[in-house]
C-alpha cells in the first residue's frame, strides 16, 4: 500500500509538494449521468427549457469549473489546463444524459480532479435547468475512466462504454 501523502508530521492536511515530480503531458476522462423523465429529456433536446439551451450552458459549466477545481477541492494543486472538453450523448432507455469530460495539461501533477469536477458541474448545470420541470433527477455514475501521465503511468476503466 502507497504511503498517503496529504498529511504532514503532525498528521493535520497539507498540500503534497510536486516540485520535485517531473512536468509531463497529463489527461484524464471521466464520465457521469443525469436520469430523467422522457418528457424533460424532450424538452431539452427540443429547446423548450425557459432558461435557455441546457445542454450549451451545461458545457461552459463544466468547462469553467474543470478550471477552477482548485478553489473547490481544497488540496488540488491549481492547474493551467491546455484543454477541457465536455460532450454528451442522449438515450431514451433509461432515459438519461451521459456527460463526458476530458482534461489535459502539461504538469507535475494530474488533472483527474479536473474532469470529474467538469462532469459533476455540468450535471448540476443540467439539474439546476430542469428543477422547475422536474425534480426528482438523479446524478449518478461519476467516476474516472482514463488517465495518463505521470509517475503511475496510465489508467483505464474496463467496464464502460464511452472512449477517451
Amino acid at each position: 500500500m502507497e504511503k498517503l501523502t496529504h498529511f504532514n508530521e503532525e498528521g493535520r492536511a497539507r498540500m503534497v509538494d510536486v516540485s520535485e515530480k517531473a512536468t509531463t503531458l497529463r489527461t484524464a476522462t471521466a464520465t457521469g449521468a443525469i436520469y430523467m423523465d422522457t418528457a424533460t429529456l424532450a424538452m431539452i433536446r427540443e429547446g423548450r427549457i425557459k432558461k435557455g439551451d441546457v445542454l450549451a450552458v451545461a458545457q461552459v459549466a463544466g468547462i469553467m469549473a474543470a478550471k477552477r477545481t482548485s478553489e473547490l477541492i481544497p488540496m488540488c494543486h491549481p492547474l493551467a489546463l491546455t484543454g477541457a472538453d465536455i460532450r454528451f450523448a442522449l438515450h431514451e432507455t433509461p432515459c438519461r444524459i451521459e456527460i463526458g469530460c476530458t482534461t489535459r495539461c502539461k504538469g507535475e501533477t494530474g488533472v483527474e480532479m479536473e474532469a470529474l469536477c467538469g462532469v459533476s458541474a455540468a450535471a448540476l448545470t443540467i439539474y439546476d435547468m430542469c428543477k422547475a420541470i422536474q425534480r426528482d433527477m438523479r446524478i449518478s455514475d461519476i467516476q474516472l475512466l482514463h488517465k495518463s501521465g505521470g509517475k503511475s503511468g496510465e489508467y483505464h476503466r474496463e467496464d464502460t462504454s464511452w472512449q477517451s
